[in-house]
This record gives structure tokens, sequence and C-alpha cells, in this order.
């Protein structure tokens, strides 16, 4: 047996020992859970008091971005790494070239239907984005309904006009500077001598929308990155549907 295969066997014996211990791991915690439709909820009663000690009406926020911060900053980075594989697996091959989009003929109705929806839309978004600790949204939904609302340009009129008010070079700069930022706020906490990621800012007042402390200042982080993040990566396959064509070849 050669040293390859003796390696390949130790790493997959491994791997299924690990997934033997995290199995099993998994079904004796599960064994504590209170049953399901019961009356007693003492993860939600903790967290219902633990958000609202930090005076943050929306409890979904408050465990988000606050009792398990460190747990969303990973699944911030998830996207953020995603979004950069994507670009760079669609990214113009060799053999590819992009054309110039020529324009395309728009129903009076669906025009109407999109200048229409596109403000509110973009206003929907924001106040999802701003009222995340307050109100149902937050960051990650937000920032989704602002991408839908720059993008209903390209139902109103065609992908040129999508392309004007689509800054792609400020966007990938915008998008990883969010990212980073939701990091860099957990130092804030360190900086003040509790642990990364603590809820350390002043939490002002209940139902104001600068309670909350850290909560309000990552929701908006978030909604910033996610909308930067989900509009770089709708470019990049728009694109490859709209304007990358093959180079012709000389014969």
């Amino acid at each position: 047996m050669s040293r390859t295969t003796r390696l390949r066997l130790f790493l997959t014996a491994a791997a299924v020992l690990a997934a033997a211990v995290l199995a099993a791991a998994l079904i004796v915690a599960a064994e504590q859970l209170p049953g399901f439709g019961g009356a007693r909820h003492p993860y939600g009663e903790r967290a219902v008091a633990a958000g609202l000690a930090r005076q943050s009406a929306n409890i979904v926020s408050a465990v988000n971005f606050d009792q398990r911060g460190f747990d969303t900053l990973g699944e911030e980075s998830i996207l953020f790494g995603s979004v950069l594989g994507a670009g760079m697996l669609l990214r113009l091959a060799r053999d590819e070239h992009k054309r110039r989009p020529a324009a395309e003929p728009v129903l009076p109705t669906t025009r109407l239907f999109g200048a229409t929806l596109l403000p509110l839309t973009l206003l929907t978004g924001g106040y999802l984005v701003a009222h995340g600790q307050l109100s149902p949204g937050g960051g990650f939904q937000g920032g989704v309904v602002l991408t839908t609302a720059l993008h209903l340009a390209y139902v109103a009129a065609d992908y040129r006009v999508l392309k004007r008010i689509r800054p792609l070079a400020v966007l990938d700069v915008t998008d990883a500077i969010a990212a980073g930022s939701y990091a860099a706020l957990g130092l804030i906490g360190l900086a003040q001598g509790a642990g990364y990621l603590a809820n350390t800012l002043p939490l002002g007042t209940f139902n104001a929308l600068s309670s909350s402390g850290l909560v309000a200042v990552i929701n908006a982080a978030v909604g910033v990155e996610v909308g930067s993040a989900v509009v770089v990566l709708l470019a990049h396959f728009l694109d490859q549907a709209v304007e990358v064509t093959p180079r012709r070849r000389n014969r």
C-alpha cells in the first residue's frame, strides 16, 4: 500500500470518526430539548429577556446581532466569500468579449410598473434596514429589497439604464468595507474590557431609532453589505446573459 493511499484511508477514518462523535453529541443534546408544542421554552424566554435588557424591540435582530453575533459574522463572511468566488468564476475568459447591449423595447405598462415600484421599493428597503432593531426586517432582508429596487430599472427601461445607475467598482469596495466593518465592530468590546462583539455601546431608549447599542450599527453594516453583494453577484450573471459573447475566430 502506497503512502498516499494510507494517508487517504487515515483521513477518511478520521472524518468518519469525527462525524460519529458529532452525531452522538447532537443526539444527546436533542434529548435534553423541551418537547414540541409545550409551554416550556427556556431559550426563547432567555433570548427575549436578554434582548429587552439591551433595549432591543426586535428580539430576532437582538439574537442575530448580539446574542449570537459571532455566528452571524460567519454567515455574512460566507456571503462575501460566495460573491467573491462567483465573480472570479464568471470573469471574462480568453475566448469571450463584451458587446454593447442594444436598446430593448419596453411596453408602456411595464415601464409604468417599474418606474412606480422603484422608489417605493427603495423606500421600503431603506426602512427595513434603518428599523431592523425595532420592527420585523433588518439588514439581510432590507439589503435584498434594496437590490430589488435597483433592478426595477431593468424592468422599467433596459440593461443600459441599469448599468448607468449601478457603479460596480464602488459597490465592490462598499461590499468589502461593510463586511470588514462587522468584524472591526467586534473590537469595540475588547477595547472596553469585554468580549469580542460584546454590546458595550450606549443602549439608548427602548423603541427609539438609536436604541439597542451595537445591534443597530451591525444591522446597518449588514444591510449595506448584503445590498452591495447581491447587486455585484447579479451583475456578473446578467453580464453573462446580456453582454458576454464568444470571440469570432479568424479563418
